[in-house]
């Protein structure tokens, strides 16, 4: 009954600024806000003039500068502040969440600042209402218009028939291969350790008003494909930067794209697979970047699709995560019912043909304080690309932590499925009792909350799955608090060895943050060892087969040079402050070479004989480039380079927990 009464006093004060979403305006912004056709654009051959700042420019620099705690933190503010009406069945009016996520970002904007939420929207900064629309809507500010391809100068003078993939040196998807060792060959690499003192930049290209570059480059066949924070998939030449097309998705990539061959669909050879942030996946011409299917894995707004999807065998396995732990404690939510999932949808005609979710499905438990109902059995979320193993007929993949009490115990774990049927063959749980939703540690708490928050200790990393020298199979993954751990296979992931990586020091074993100071995105492998970056910064080796200590690699703290001191004295000093640097980001490896890459922007090379550094760089800067679109680098936390054919590509800026904001494509080579 608190509920309901609560709503009667709501309808005097907010009902009117409900129904303003509704009706007309309402239908006129969802058709607007879909792509135009849903095709590629294909630059037409004739030169353009470099691009001048636009509006939309302008005003997605105003949202740059007034990002201060990432984009994640929209769908925080809309948890607390706009439930109250969207997705409250009691005020029926009101646009369901998943529709305002339909909608363009300057239509929610516009409507705090200026239109009929503004009442709403005066409670807010002007940051929070940006990065409110950026995440809802799954793209930036005035990145729609900015980003096609055909406001870009540098467009390919022609576009020759796409090369067999086999035949050329590629780094195709996430992992380089099904089994996410994330190592290239020295053929393939066209590099070697003597080469990689000698990396210059040779070109960069901008992503119009984007500020994260978090999607994982693949070079197939040539070309550059990649997906952005802004919502276009890009095709470019590996050699030169210029563009070849780009393909508006209805939300925000992060995903790496994979590319394979496809039949049945007419002159279409090769397909390119992705997933978005409103969970829908893509298959995609990759010789032209017409639409070929789309298919919406799931109609629950919190749920989306950041990993990359795996594709084998004809199937395209696609990893689902939701947004519902970031803040999910407002009494105005219904906590909590997302679920992590693997769904296998058929790659030549998009048709689902099995989803399977890791946790059991949401039952209500109680109502919270203010009357709102709260669910049970949630969570477990599939941060990576399932590793694929065709010799058990078994994908592998980890999971997340959990949002309701009880926890299910295939959370915060390593799984194997039946890639046929999608059938669970077995989990190795890590941490138990791991129920975690963001702002219940602190004032902020709420019952909403669970009674002991947990660590979040999600398996972020997708396992690298070896076969040593003995012929035995291993699986490797590392966890949050600082383990590398080797399982069986064969043995329904029975562990073979734990190696603590990352001691928990003495006193903190129950600080939050000391046990968040190991692994999240992943590492490579050789034949010998595995290697990984660690999120209080440095790289670690290890061997496949023991888990015995190689070598540790420290990565130096980033310097900030602040005001001079002047000293009792009268003398001087240039003060210097260092801070941690995160090394959080999937490591990628050649022969002789691992890299990785920091929350400052820095990329490294080391030497996998003892770890020393061979060669660095600082993408943490502005750039000119090839495409004339003003870009600078920032944080790099998440992925890793792609490898091949003589270069190294990356992106730089990651701003989705964080302001060290980016929009820019590297792509070095030995000069």
């Amino acid at each position: 009954m608190k509920r309901s009464a609560r709503v009667v006093v709501l309808a005097a004060t907010a009902f009117a600024f409900c129904l303003a979403w509704a009706g007309t305006p309402r239908a006129q912004a969802l058709q607007s806000s879909s792509p135009p056709a849903a095709q590629p654009s294909a630059p037409p051959q004739s030169s353009q003039a470099p691009r001048t700042t636009s509006p939309t420019q302008v005003q997605a620099q105003a949202a740059t500068a007034n990002l201060s705690q990432g984009t994640e933190t929209g769908i925080a503010t809309f948890l607390q502040h706009c439930m109250i009406c969207h997705g409250n069945p009691a005020v029926p009016r009101a646009p369901a969440p998943d529709t305002i996520r339909q909608m363009s970002p300057e239509r929610i904007y516009e409507a705090l600042t200026t239109g009929v939420m503004k009442p709403q929207g005066d409670s807010l900064s002007d940051g929070q209402k940006k990065m409110l629309a950026t995440f809802l809507s799954g793209r930036p500010l005035g990145s729609a218009q900015e980003g096609d391809a055909n406001s870009m100068p540098n467009h390919c003078p022609s576009n020759p028939p796409l090369a067999d993939p086999s035949a050329d040196p590629d780094w195709n998807g996430w992992g380089n291969g099904p089994s996410n060792t994330r190592f290239q060959s020295a053929a393939a690499a066209g590099l070697t350790p003597g080469d990689v003192p000698k990396l210059k930049l040779k070109w960069a290209f901008g992503y119009p008003d984007g500020l994260s570059a978090f999607g994982p480059p693949s070079v197939v066949s040539g070309r550059v494909f990649v997906g952005t924070d802004i919502g276009y998939i890009y095709s470019v030449d590996a050699q030169t930067g210029c563009v070849y097309w780009s393909y508006q998705t209805k939300g925000s990539v992060r995903t790496a794209i994979t590319v394979a061959p496809v039949t049945g669909l007419g002159a279409t050879k090769y397909a390119a697979y992705f997933g978005d942030a409103h969970a829908y996946a893509y298959a995609i011409d990759a010789q032209t970047g017409k639409e070929l299917w789309v298919t919406r894995i799931s109609q629950n707004f919190i749920e989306r699709i950041t990993a990359a999807p795996s594709v084998y065998g004809g199937r395209v396995y696609v990893p689902l995560s939701n947004s519902e732990e970031f803040s999910a404690s407002s009494l105005d939510y219904s906590c909590c019912t997302s679920r992590g999932a693997i769904a296998a949808i058929d790659a030549g005609t998009g048709k689902l043909l099995w989803e399977t979710y890791t946790v059991p499905p949401p039952q209500p438990s109680r109502k919270n304080s203010k009357g709102v109902q709260q669910y049970i059995s949630s969570g477990g979320s599939v941060w990576n690309a399932p590793t694929i193993d065709p010799k058990r007929r078994a994908l592998y993949f980890g999971t997340g932590d959990g949002q309701s009490e009880p926890v299910p115990d295939t959370t915060d774990s390593v799984m194997a499925m039946n890639m046929d049927t999608g059938e669970i063959l077995w989990h190795h749980q890590v941490t138990a009792h791991d129920s975690f939703v963001g702002g219940c540690n602190g004032p902020t708490r709420t019952d909403n909350c669970p009674a002991v928050n947990g660590p979040d200790q999600d398996i972020g990393n997708s396992p690298i799955l070896k076969t040593l020298a003995d012929g035995k199979s291993v699986l490797v993954f590392g966890t949050k608090n600082g383990h590398v751990i080797a399982v069986d296979p064969d043995n329904k992931g029975a562990v073979l060895w734990d190696t603590q990586v990352v001691p928990v020091p003495k006193g903190q074993e129950n600080s939050f943050a000391a046990q968040l100071n190991g692994i999240v995105w992943g590492g490579a492998a050789d034949d010998d060892n595995v290697y990984y970056g660690l999120q209080s910064s440095g790289v670690v080796a290890l061997k496949l087969a023991t888990g015995e200590k190689v070598w540790f690699c420290p990565i130096p703290m980033t310097p900030h040079p602040g005001a001079p001191r002047t000293n009792p004295d009268g003398t001087v000093t240039n003060v210097v402050t260092f801070s941690r640097v995160s090394n959080s980001a999937a490591a990628t490896m050649m022969p002789g070479v691992v890299f990785v890459a920091g929350s400052d922007g820095m990329l490294h090379a080391v030497a996998t004989s003892d770890g020393h550094i061979l060669w660095e760089y600082n993408t943490a800067q502005p750039y000119d480039t090839v495409n004339k679109v003003p870009a600078h680098g920032g944080a790099i936390n998440s992925i890793g380079p792609a490898i091949a054919g003589g270069m190294i590509f990356i992106g730089s800026g990651y701003a989705v927990v964080g302001s060290n904001s980016g929009n820019v494509l590297l792509a070095f080579s030995p000069q």
